[in-house]
């Protein structure tokens, strides 16, 4: 019996052993990898060289025409004739709406007639005043009905002409808002006319820039509607205030549109384009860190075999799409950091690559 029991506990004293042996060989695996230093990470590196530069001011705006209206009756009438169609192309004085007429035109022979009638009563009576058998101040009244009769006429004239409504200028007329036959109220809307080429575009920049501004100095506008395409215009109007609220001075642009590409409303971003300079060095805007202690890149050196980054301050200048000037801080050359830059630190080791080349976490899988 006792042999049995010590055969029992040899046996377990055994396993408790074995297993103990086994979680001891695991901690010290787990030891020697954690003390094993973490790979150098991966980041892009590009290389500062200096280049031509062609700095702009930045700023949103719109699109307006150059004349813009809806075209409206000046007096009340029926539609009699539609002589456009909707989106037509326009010349000044053509005409796009008849409206009745033939009262009118019967009060107008009326008062025609009345009007000669008091012309021969004032030949009558010219006549009559030389030889002395009419009175000065008759002959004077009916002259003055003459002058009456006439005015008369010409108002009516008038009335009939403003009931054939024309173009008030060269343009692209809009979506007809009227139907024949339909009586129109004075100043009813009838169709939105605008010239489109030339054309405006409005913007604004911060009152600091006042100064890099001048007439005739070049812009380039995009449209979301041609996100391929920079349309060139020069700057027409600066205004000679400042807006108060937002210290803005408002600008005004001419561009050329033959295509009619810009239509009044659209949003457009807006380049103006400053004096070229030569020599600027400049990174991506990406290779920037930007905070409130000031703007900092990782430059990339060797030291003692190894490839490690620095941090360091820049004063950086102008933005041109996805560009910066660097003004101070890097020199041609220097090799800094552009992407992975998030977790780096003073003199950490890492693997640079080329920007076209996917980073270790970014290659796929085999």
């Amino acid at each position: 019996m006792f042999a049995r029991i010590l055969l029992v506990l040899v046996v377990l004293a055994a396993l408790i052993g074995g297993l103990a042996y086994f979680k001891y060989r695991q901690i010290e695996e787990q030891i020697a990898l954690s003390s094993q230093p973490m790979p150098a990470p991966t980041v892009t590196a590009v290389t500062v060289a200096p280049k031509d530069w062609e700095p702009t001011l930045e700023a949103v705006g719109t699109v307006q025409a150059i004349q813009g209206v809806e075209v409206n009756n000046e007096v009340a009438g029926q539609v009699t004739a539609i002589e456009f169609d909707s989106g037509a192309m326009v010349k000044r004085g053509e005409v796009l709406v008849r409206l009745a007429d033939e009262v009118d035109q019967a009060d107008l022979e009326g008062l025609q007639a009345a009007e000669r009638l008091a012309q021969i009563k004032v030949e009558r009576n010219r006549t009559l005043l030389k030889d002395r058998a009419v009175a000065q101040g008759d002959f004077d009244e009916i002259s003055a009905q003459l002058d009456q009769a006439r005015a008369q006429v010409k108002a009516k004239q008038a009335t009939i002409e403003k009931k054939t409504i024309r173009a008030p200028f060269d343009g692209q007329l809009g979506i007809r808002q009227i139907n024949l036959g339909q009586f129109l109220p004075e100043g009813s809307p009838i169709v939105p006319l605008q010239t489109l080429d030339p054309i405006y575009v409005d913007y604004a920049l911060p009152e600091r820039h006042l100064g890099l501004l001048s007439v005739g100095q070049a812009v380039r506008v995009r449209i979301s509607a041609h996100p391929e395409r920079a349309f060139p215009g020069t700057v027409q109007v600066i205004s000679p205030g400042i807006d108060q609220g937002t210290r803005n001075v408002r600008v005004r642009a001419l561009l050329s549109n033959p295509d009619l590409a810009l239509r009044p409303g659209m949003f457009a971003r807006v380049a103006t384009l400053l004096p070229r300079e030569e020599a600027v060095l400049t990174l991506p805007r990406e290779a920037i860190a930007f905070n409130t202690y000031g703007d900092a890149v990782f430059v990339v050196r060797a030291e003692e075999g190894k490839t490690i980054v620095e941090r360091r301050q820049v004063r950086t200048g102008a933005v041109r799409g996805d560009e910066i000037a660097v003004i101070e801080g890097l020199a041609a050359g220097d090799r800094v950091v552009s992407s992975g830059q998030v977790k780096l630190r003073n003199g950490l080791e890492v693997r640079t690559v080329e920007p076209d080349q996917p980073r270790e976490s970014e290659a796929a899988p085999e």
